[in-house]
């Protein structure tokens, strides 16, 4: 699936956050999107996957105004693994990965033995299958991520918005997370907040900062010292694996 975003803004308290972003997205592309904490990566994140609605702009989704689509016409096409995620019931791990269904259901209908396939392929995906009847309040909060890529995989999506999904994560379970997501062949647009994981997983960068976007390209265009210090404001040192062609980016401290 192809997402399109033309001149799209956002007000939050009356403060415009996201500034006339325009961002397209080819299908089946992994698109990083980058910047400092507060330049609005995940509110033009909340644009797309309809929990706010922008202020201007248009977003496409395969060419088609995203303001046509039901909600749940779009969350077959879309499924959101966000940083924070609660409940005010105690529900069960595999309730939680049941809720991906939802989308492809009639009101009232019930689940049926294909859901409780999926549901139990989803968490097997990510190592979770044995959690099926664990109350979800009672899981560690990277624990509760893997849950909610599982809800996002049983939704069977042509599209996967990702809002810094590893931030509770030891680096296995990052790495296996972006690893199951890049395999998906599907279209992801992802906030991310490690650098060499972007490095590692995206076709593409863009990058954003006070709401607006300051640069757009492949990894090794963007994730230059320059770049980085003019975004970031700190020093680095960027290092290229001979084997695999992937950068590394090293950070100085400062001494000031």
């Amino acid at each position: 699936m192809k997402i399109k975003c033309v001149e799209t803004s956002a007000i939050l308290g009356g403060k415009e956050i996201v500034k006339s972003v325009t961002v397209d997205v080819e299908e089946k592309k992994f698109i990083g999107i980058i910047g400092p904490n507060g330049s609005g990566k995940s509110t033009f994140l909340k644009c797309i996957y309809r929990v706010l609605k922008p202020s201007g702009g248009v977003i496409y989704l395969d060419n088609t105004e995203l303001n046509r689509f039901s909600v749940k016409e779009s969350a077959r096409k879309m499924a959101v693994v966000s940083q924070h995620n609660y409940y005010n019931f105690d529900f069960s791990v595999q309730d939680v990965v049941l809720m991906g269904r939802a989308p492809h259901k009639k009101q009232m209908e019930r689940d049926t033995a294909k859901d409780y396939k999926i549901v139990y392929e989803a968490l097997k995906r990510v190592e979770m299958e044995g959690f099926a009847p664990r109350a979800f309040s009672t899981l560690s909060g990277g624990e509760q991520q893997r849950i909610i890529l599982a809800r996002a995989l049983a939704q069977q999506t042509e599209c996967l918005i990702l809002d810094e999904p590893t931030n509770h994560l030891d680096i296995k379970y990052q790495l296996q997370i972006l690893n199951i997501v890049k395999n998906l062949d599907i279209t992801v647009i992802a906030a991310l907040h490690d650098l060499n994981i972007a490095a590692m997983y995206c076709d593409e960068l863009y990058v954003i900062k006070n709401g607006s976007i300051m640069a757009h390209g492949v990894p090794k265009e963007i994730l230059t010292t320059g770049l980085l210090k003019e975004i970031y404001e700190v020093d680095t040192k960027i290092i290229e694996d001979n084997e695999t062609g992937v950068i590394n980016i090293l950070f100085s401290p400062s001494m000031t």
